[in-house]
């Protein structure tokens, strides 16, 4: 069974591309229709959701968001349930992983840092410091004793999960470092980075084994596959390949995507292998002789999260959307038609209203603004004017805002988005950003002020 759609979206550059930055590039993506089958969702985020991982036998879940946050699902035949979102790093949530034989799970971050989590009392055990820039993607050991976590840095990071403690800082890759997979024997690290290469290291000593491959362009995706001498790839420019790790050499070239290789998985026991991209397809491969068996387009944007799901034969995927899409590939009479809004909340395509396209383009990821709107990524900015800063119920705040004495007006506001948050609230979670034109700053301001008063004025209207 093969489901295609027609409409494109354009590709996007690089797998841990900021998000802000991918918001106003997607504004530019043309309308499309609001149809879409789908098996089931999980709703539970407030941000676009950036890795998923299911547990080795299918029945639980771990997704990661730009929210922040991780969330802990019970997977079944009968649906999906949220078993508890799990706060507590300070940036996205880029990648989530099960630790083998152990009630533990890891996460990594855009705030530097690898979590470590109880999954027992679901509880944050501790946060692993080092990097020095976003960490991307973290991997265990299959023995369950160590992590490896890929940054921005340029560096791989090798951790004691036990002892909670770094144990080796793996060095030889110019510029970022995207994907990361463990050995079967868990004797070697695999990694692929910006620089389009796939080198081995060893886990004992933290030593550079080789460079295996230089593909030139960037490399997205490592996965090791059954029998320990061959690599499941996917690059900056689409390609998805099976490398040889004893020679370098590429075996088979599979069907490209039309834009950056984003996710993907290896499922040795069921012998499929898939993989997903920046142009929204998904592919499912049968790994005994690499024939396509499954084919999705999702026309709503980049799949940036992948995983499989044996409990259910199906896939879970994410990426600009707030859910999670349970794709039961096998089963057409369980596919429901869902409706999804086009464009989203921060694709502003056609507004007259300068104020409306700023606060759609660089606030709307993370903030609602109506009576009704939840916490996302930040706090909702529902009557923000003469509020104190880090005050709204049940959203965590950085210390920074939490002891802060600022009261938000058009002057503070304006000040936040003219000197950007790392100088005039520096500590706080926002993203790095500045509005320069003062236009458009006073824009969102009267966007922000005429908005709440209007939203007021009608929530106070009686229901007729």
């Amino acid at each position: 069974m093969r489901w295609k759609y027609c409409a494109q979206n354009p590709g996007f550059h690089d797998r841990g591309a900021n998000f802000l930055a991918i918001a106003c590039v997607s504004t530019l993506m043309f309308l499309i229709s609001s149809e879409m089958l789908r098996a089931g969702i999980l709703r539970g985020h407030g941000g676009p959701v950036k890795s998923v991982k299911l547990s080795s036998k299918g029945h639980t879940a771990l997704t990661g968001s730009f929210d922040y946050t991780l969330i802990y699902w019970a997977i079944s035949k009968s649906g999906s349930k949220l078993i508890k979102r799990l706060a507590g790093h300070d940036g996205a949530v880029n990648s989530v992983e099960f630790v083998p034989g152990k009630p533990l799970a890891l996460s990594a971050s855009d705030d530097g840092t690898v979590g470590i989590w109880h999954l027992g009392n679901l509880e944050l055990v501790t946060r692993l410091k080092g990097h020095t820039a976003k960490v991307v993607d973290v991997v265990a050991s299959p023995d369950g004793k160590f992590a490896a976590s890929a940054s921005w840095d340029s560096t791989i990071r090798l951790w004691d999960i036990e002892k909670q403690r770094q144990i080796a800082v793996l060095k030889g890759h110019r510029g970022n470092i995207n994907s990361l997979t463990f050995s079967i024997d868990g004797q070697y690290l695999y990694s692929g980075g910006y620089d389009g290469t796939v080198r081995m290291w060893q886990v004992e000593t933290g030593e550079l084994m080789r460079t295996i491959y230089n593909h030139g362009w960037g490399i997205n995706l490592v996965r090791t596959l059954p029998g320990a001498r061959q690599l499941f790839i996917g690059t900056l420019d689409g390609a998805v390949n099976i490398l040889d790790i004893e020679s370098g050499k590429i075996l088979r070239k599979l069907k490209p995507h039309k834009g950056p290789v984003l996710a993907g998985f290896v499922a040795g026991e069921r012998g499929l292998a898939g993989a997903s991209g920046g142009d929204g397809n998904i592919r499912i491969w049968s790994m005994k002789n690499w024939t396509l068996l499954h084919e999705l387009h999702d026309p709503y944007g980049p799949v940036w999260a992948l995983s499989f799901s044996s409990a259910k034969d199906s896939v879970l995927y994410g990426g600009l959307d707030d859910y999670v899409i349970d794709w039961d590939f096998n089963n057409e009479s369980q596919l429901d038609e869902i409706k999804s809004k086009f464009p989203r909340r921060f694709q502003v395509i056609n507004e007259d209203d300068l104020g409306a396209r700023q606060f759609a383009r660089r606030c709307s990821v993370c903030h609602t603004i109506t009576p009704d709107g939840e916490n996302r990524a930040g706090p909702s900015l529902y009557k923000v004017f003469g509020r104190r800063a880090g005050t709204v119920a049940n959203y965590a705040y950085s210390k920074t805002l939490t002891n802060s004495d600022i009261i938000w007006s058009r002057e503070t506001i304006g000040r936040l988005f003219n000197e950007g948050p790392q100088n005039y609230t520096p500590g706080t979670k926002m993203p790095l950003q500045r509005i320069q034109s003062k236009e458009e700053r006073e824009a969102l301001l009267d966007y922000l002020e005429k908005a709440g008063k209007v939203v007021s004025k009608a929530a106070a209207q009686p229901v007729n």
